[in-house]
Order: C-alpha cells, then sequence, then structure tokens
C-alpha cells in the first residue's frame, strides 16, 4: 500500500514525536488557545460533528486550532474524521481524495477510510481518486497530529482536497457525505481546513474575516461566497467551508458558532502583516 509522508514536518510543527506533543499541548495552554490540556470523553456524542480550523504552521494557529479540537475530544472518539481542505499546490484533479494510501506524520500511522471515502465518490459528481493532489499538499496534513494526539490513531480518515471552490461542488460534496453516511452508518466528524484573510494588516483582517464570519455562523453559503467574491477576501478554504454550511444544514444544526477568532499578530505581536484564523462548530 503506497504511503503519504508528512511534507511539512520539521516546518508547520515539529519533526520528533515529543517535541511535536510539546508543541501541541503549548497551543493548548496558549493565553489564545483554551488554556488546558483537552479533556477527552469516553462516550461519544455524535452531535459533536462539523468544525474549522486553521492550517498554518502550529507556532502561528495552534493555539487557535486548540479550541476545535478541545471541543472534539469533549465529543468522543468517532469512526472516521473527514477533513476538506483548499489545494495550493495546483497538482492533480480539481476535487481529490485518497484510497489505498497510509497517512503518517511523527505520531504515527493513519489508514483511509476506503469503503466510506468510495461511497463518497460513488455519490458525487466530482470527487476523485487523486494521490498527486496530496502528495505535497499541508492543508490536510497539520490537521492529523492534533487528532492524533488526543485520539491516538484509533480512528480512520478521508482526506479531501479542492481546487474547484464554488458552492455547487460544495453542495454535492455535503450531499454525497451524508447519503454515504447513511448508508455505511458512518460516525463521522468533518473538519473544513481554512486560513483567513492572508497578509494584511491586523485591524483590517480583523474587520473582514468577522464580517465573513457571520455568513457562516448564519449557515448562509450563497452570501459567504457573494462576499468573499465582492470583497476580494483571501480566505483559502471558501470550499471547505461552504461543505461545513451545507452539512450543517443537511444535518440540522440551527448555526454555526465561532469558538476562537485570532490573527498570527495576536500570537507573534506583530500585527502589520497577518493572517487570520477561526476555530468554528456547528450546534
Amino acid at each position: 500500500m503506497r504511503r503519504r509522508h508528512p511534507a511539512v514536518a520539521g516546518a508547520f510543527y515539529e519533526a520528533s514525536r515529543d517535541k511535536l506533543i510539546q508543541r501541541i499541548e503549548w497551543a493548548f495552554k496558549h493565553p489564545i488557545g483554551v488554556g488546558k490540556l483537552p479533556e477527552i470523553s469516553q462516550t461519544r456524542n455524535s452531535r459533536v460533528k462539523l468544525f474549522i480550523s486553521p492550517h498554518a504552521g502550529y507556532m502561528y494557529s495552534g493555539p487557535v486550532a486548540s479550541h476545535t479540537y478541545y471541543r472534539i475530544a469533549q465529543g468522543g472518539l468517532p469512526e472516521t474524521v473527514i477533513i476538506a481542505g483548499p489545494n495550493h499546490t495546483g497538482m492533480g484533479s480539481l476535487v481529490a481524495t485518497t484510497l489505498d494510501v497510509i497517512w503518517s506524520t511523527p505520531l504515527g500511522d493513519l489508514e483511509v477510510d476506503k469503503e466510506f471515502a468510495k461511497e463518497i465518490m460513488k455519490n458525487s459528481s466530482y470527487l476523485d481518486d487523486d494521490f498527486s493532489a496530496h502528495y505535497s499538499e499541508h492543508s490536510v496534513e497539520v490537521q492529523l497530529p492534533f487528532l492524533q494526539y488526543i485520539f491516538d490513531n484509533k480512528f480512520k480518515i478521508v482526506p479531501i482536497v479542492l481546487m474547484l471552490q464554488r458552492p455547487e461542488v460544495a453542495r454535492d460534496l455535503a450531499q454525497a457525505i451524508v447519503k454515504a453516511a447513511e448508508k455505511l452508518r458512518r460516525d463521522f466528524i468533518y473538519i473544513a481546513s481554512t486560513d483567513w484573510t492572508h497578509y494584511e494588516p491586523h485591524e483590517v483582517a480583523y474587520k473582514k474575516d468577522i464580517e465573513a464570519l457571520k455568513y457562516v455562523e448564519n449557515l448562509d453559503t450563497e452570501g459567504f461566497y457573494s462576499y468573499l467574491d465582492s470583497t476580494d477576501h483571501t480566505a483559502c478554504g471558501p470550499g471547505p467551508t461552504m461543505i461545513f454550511i451545507e452539512l450543517a444544514k443537511l444535518l440540522k444544526f440551527e448555526k454555526a458558532l465561532v469558538l476562537k477568532y485570532a490573527t498570527s499578530g495576536d500570537v507573534t505581536g506583530e500585527k502589520d502583516w497577518v493572517v487570520g484564523y477561526a476555530a468554528v462548530t456547528a450546534i
């Protein structure tokens, strides 16, 4: 079976197991983080299900990401975690998963839920099996060590990356995920991997991102997409975010809740040129 080696270990996060664990715990304990280590529920709450998390270097976005993963830990161990992120590399299919691939990080190996991934593909007009789209892409990878820290390697994943980030694609994939989960009776968590405004002053990023997140909170796919388009917003993962919104509506969640928003400037103190990060869940 093919192995997907980590592309950004030693860059976005530490390459050694012990130092990576220390970094993750630093993120949880950070003043912008939760402030404490996660408490892992021994029982599964299947309504702890839909999330948004950043995918920058842990030294910048880890504290915000800790809010997503603290809430995930409270929901207990799921069977499968679907992680959808943008395709930054431009390689491979427009919308791609992987099937016969082991995903490795410094915290161990994870299996792809092939049965679930194949069923989603069967129900989608867009999703392909294409390893090349994932080979050097970081948006899915950076979520894995946080999940492994919480749940060890006891869960499977369905990785998805998108170059085609449009509302109709998001609706297609959300419907395909729900149909597949219902058929297979699969308990899953979904994580949309995205950063928000890129490389603008802190005050500008904050204003633009909070406005964009209002559309997410209201589960307004079209409004969100229109706002990003009309303002030239530089969020890199609108597609995964719109899947989050569409899943929330299909699964009868009332709204989204921003658990934490901050910029890289809040972490580093350098606020002239920042990237925005948000941790979000559906309630």
